[in-house]
């Protein structure tokens, strides 16, 4: 499927919305709330079946994704501001928890993913952040994760902690 190319127009949620999706375990999306099919702009048919990184935005990191897998993989979840691609070009920007579910035998099911409205504080950091982490990419990913790493440890700061401090 052809994505439409980025343009400037944002997309906001309310505080009382709530985005849930979940995926197969190779990030091919199984399900998406009303709210999140109505944001996107695709029909719940177009999206279905289809990789969740169909609404990845080209100004997202890719480190950010790395991490998010590392995480999933070792069964752990992981709290991401995310900034995804509408069908129409538009965006919109999100606090994303996802998280894996698992069987009785401790197997992964699926990716669960509910995301809400990021706060004003995050939104006046992880942008510009976001485009230095892009700029670094450039040199690779990993070079990208070790910025990452640099300013987190100068901020004194776990990854977590740092998404939750922008949060509240």
């Amino acid at each position: 499927m052809q994505k439409t190319p980025p343009n400037n127009k944002e997309k906001f949620l309310s505080a009382d919305d709530f985005i849930v999706s979940k995926t197969d375990n190779n990030g091919k999306l199984i399900y998406g709330n009303k709210t999140f099919i109505k944001l996107s702009g695709y029909a719940e048919s177009e999206l279905l079946n289809q990789p969740h990184s169909i609404l990845r935005h080209p100004d997202m990191p890719k480190v950010i994704f790395k991490l998010l897998w590392q995480r999933l993989q070792a069964k752990e979840e992981i709290f991401a501001y995310v900034k995804n691609l509408c069908k129409d070009g538009s965006f919109y920007w999100v606090l994303a928890n996802v998280t894996v579910t698992r069987d009785k035998n401790n197997q992964v099911i699926d990716l669960h993913s509910v995301r809400r409205k990021p706060s004003q504080k995050a939104m006046s950091v992880i942008p510009a952040f976001y485009k230095q982490l892009l700029q670094e990419e450039t040199r690779g990913v990993d070079a990208s994760l070790k910025m990452l790493n640099t300013i987190l440890k100068e901020k004194g700061e776990s990854y977590d902690s740092f998404i939750f401090n922008l949060q509240h």
